[in-house]
């Protein structure tokens, strides 16, 4: 076995890297036996995925992955995988994961874990790879034929995608990627982003999951403690598994690493159960599906008090499953609406469809929890020393997992503007 050592890594948008989280694992052949790498996904159980399974596999859903592209030829992907939706003018190195990361998102959402890969908790979503360039991984030539993560986000805005998953951060405001945002957001994506792994008294949260009508998430551990190293503040919207998670070491596709950590994988598994959610309920907006992930969440404290380290709580997809009377409220309300108004006025308008039709297309999609105003304004952030999570009872439903306990944080303020461009960053 040999040992592998991770960073979350920056996108380049500019000048020098920031520091970034250290992830070690050893790593394993994929391939040995089903229960050697799936063993390694501990929250597949207390999800209670194989019940989900009978009423959703994520069918009929495509999920955007903007990240180091994806391998579609591991065993657990083969199949999963439409390159060919890829614009040809970003679909540059789409397949050719130079990194492993990429493809380690992709099977976390829907990996079917074939041959002992990895199993996704979606097995029935599809895969729209994007490749951008992430830190110094890429020589200058294929670092230029890269599109940006701006021109990447603005091709799955416009494809038929469902959800865009964004494993990356960067510190840098960018004006303009806030409009994509907002664009996408009219379009009815669902968008789904990682807050960032310096730790939580960092002080800010990684964008794009700063950036208003974004699902900030962060991430728990086994025993259900926000991980040390997750961001905290007023970005983050939910939690979901992201320490002691298996997934690729590099582009060799050779073995498997385990014991990885990150606001990464939380953030693939909260997109795959999005696609959970979705799948079973076709006809919902992306408002709707936000909303049930929202209300099911666990936690311990009034549902309109979102913590700064856990958000509105820990993802619970099968208590939407498994509810067949679950309401999941207006189409065109947005669910977050008090995190992405500024004085009460819309950041976004909500636009419903032509026809009276309620289609996942349409509308406005699920906004992440901001501080008052606009990113361009100010990014609220906290830590908070004291956040631990507790198994709950629920009333008996086993599928209740990872209650967060989260402090009330202060907030720190960041001056308006793009501060310090830096390149963005992914973390295991």
């Amino acid at each position: 076995m040999k040992s592998a050592t991770r960073r979350g890594l920056r996108v380049r948008v500019g000048g020098a890297v920031a520091s970034a989280l250290v992830a070690v694992g050893v790593s394993f052949a994929p391939g040995a036996t089903a229960a050697d790498v799936q063993s390694e996904q501990w929250y597949l159980g207390p999800m209670q995925a194989e019940k989900m399974w009978k009423t959703s596999t994520g069918e009929g859903i495509k999920v955007a992955v903007i990240d180091t592209g994806v391998n579609p030829d591991t065993p657990s992907l083969k199949g999963q995988v439409l390159a060919d939706e890829v614009p040809e003018r970003v679909a540059y190195g789409a397949t050719d994961d130079y990194d492993g990361h990429g493809t380690s998102m992709a099977e976390l959402i829907a990996g079917t874990g074939a041959d002992g890969g990895i199993q996704g908790l979606a097995p029935g979503a599809e895969i729209v790879p994007y490749r951008i360039a992430l830190d110094d991984l890429l020589d200058d030539k294929e670092e230029k034929r890269a599109p940006t993560p701006m021109e990447a986000f603005k091709a799955a805005a416009n494809s038929d995608v469902r959800i865009i998953s964004m494993s990356f951060g960067v510190l840098a405001y960018e004006p303009d990627f806030e409009e994509l945002i907002e664009y996408a957001a009219s379009k009815g994506k669902l968008l789904i982003a990682s807050v960032g792994n310096e730790g939580r008294d960092a002080g800010y949260i990684d964008y794009p999951a700063a950036y208003p009508y974004v699902v900030g998430v962060s991430s728990i551990d086994k025993s259900s403690h926000i991980s040390e190293f997750a961001q905290s503040g007023h970005y983050v919207d939910l939690v979901a598994p992201g320490e002691d998670i298996p997934g690729y070491c590099d582009g060799n596709f050779d073995a498997y690493c385990h014991d990885l950590k990150g606001t990464s994988s939380a953030t693939a598994i909260t997109s795959a159960a999005a696609a959970l959610i979705w799948s079973a309920h076709p006809d919902w907006t992306a408002n709707q599906v936000t909303r049930a992930l929202i209300d099911t969440a666990g936690r311990k404290w009034p549902k309109d008090e979102p913590t700064s380290t856990a958000g509105y709580g820990t993802i619970r997809p099968r208590s939407v499953l498994a509810d067949p009377n679950y309401d999941a409220g207006e189409p065109y309300s947005d669910p977050l609406r008090k995190e992405n108004t500024q004085e009460g006025e819309k950041l976004v308008t909500e636009i419903p469809p032509a026809s009276a039709s309620a289609k996942p297309s349409a509308g406005a999609t699920a906004p992440s929890q901001g501080a008052a105003g606009s990113s361009k304004d100010k990014q609220a952030a906290a830590g908070s020393d004291d956040a631990k999570a507790v198994a709950a009872d629920s009333s008996g439903d086993s599928s209740t997992l990872w209650i967060v306990l989260g402090a009330a944080a202060a907030v720190l303020v960041i001056g308006g503007g793009a501060f310090a461009v830096l390149r963005t960053r992914r973390a295991h």
